[in-house]
């Protein structure tokens, strides 16, 4: 370690020469390296307003129970303390038809006059109940087992189908990631095995001198790694400018997605972004070091 230390200076001389040899060429690697990073971190972005709105639908998830012909306010009262006894079962309330008629007068907005054509209140009573998700038919069969209860509406089939659509995003993701990691590596080593053929003699008379292959390779390793860093920084930067002016117009376009916020995710993506630059970039590296072994 203490040789390594001493040695550092030489290390970064060598890294910096490696990176000006060539300056067209590892500009190049730069720039496509920051959008293929970029492309990994548009695919963050999704998936974390999409885990988000997944979990909402989670901790929001509802069923309404409707009520027997002649059930009476008290006969329903009983039936919550029931329901809400139910396992997976995290809240139950009784919605009288006022209370019913209020939540679709603020769901219309602006178009609620049109209520006022109806000369009765339209709407019945019925228990608004919120549930675990995973426990949802374990709740439904227990609830449409009860006493007084005609009939259970849920939200299955739109959670299922959100879920579903989310699921398939990941798994798109996930072969962006792979696809992202691979090219990385292939342009990273690539760039390497270049740079080691160019500097073939002075391997070779460091090899003559007795140096191990670890410190020839370290320089190009290191090289390597700011190289693929840099491109992280590119592709960081430009997400964190498109969020910043981009994000806002998001939240008014769907005021109903539950986002997360921008902080959070401008800091969640970019510092991944960070972190997998320098890790495909020391793989990358050590990966094109290998073929020193190979020269002659």
């Amino acid at each position: 370690m203490k040789t390594f230390f001493y040695n550092i200076g030489y290390f970064l001389l060598e890294a910096k020469r490696t990176i000006r040899f060539n300056p067209l060429s590892n500009l190049f690697s730069v720039i496509g390296t920051g959008l293929i990073l970029f492309l990994l971190g548009m695919v963050l972005a999704g998936w974390t307003v999409g885990d988000r709105l997944i979990q909402t639908l989670q901790s929001e998830a509802e069923i309404s129970a409707y009520f027997d012909d002649g059930t009476n306010q008290q006969d329903a009262l009983l039936l919550v303390e029931k329901i809400k006894g139910i396992k997976g079962v995290k809240n139950a309330a009784y919605i009288n038809q006022n209370e019913a008629k209020a939540q679709m007068e603020d769901m219309l907005g602006n178009e609620s006059d049109i209520l006022g054509l109806f000369d009765e209140n339209p709407f019945e009573a019925y228990l608004d109940i919120r549930i675990n998700l995973d426990d949802m038919d374990q709740v439904l069969s227990n609830v449409r087992g009860l006493a007084g209860i005609d009939y259970v509406r849920d939200n299955r089939s739109v959670l299922e189908q959100m879920k579903g659509m989310m699921d398939g995003l990941k798994v798109l993701g996930l072969l962006v990631i792979l696809a992202v990691g691979i090219t990385t590596l292939i342009i990273i080593s690539h760039m390497i095995r270049q740079g080691i053929y160019n500097n073939k003699n002075q391997i070779n008379t460091l090899r003559l001198l007795g140096a191990p292959n670890g410190f020839i390779g370290f320089p190009f390793v290191l090289a390597g790694t700011v190289l693929t860093m840099l491109g992280g920084l590119l592709a960081a930067g430009t997400l964190y400018l498109l969020i910043s002016k981009g994000y806002g117009y998001l939240g008014g376009f769907l005021p109903f997605l539950p986002i997360p916020s921008i902080g959070e995710m401008r800091d969640k993506v970019c510092l991944i972004l960070l972190a997998v630059s320098a890790v495909l970039g020391l793989a990358g590296s050590l990966f094109g070091v290998t073929s020193i072994k190979n020269e002659d």
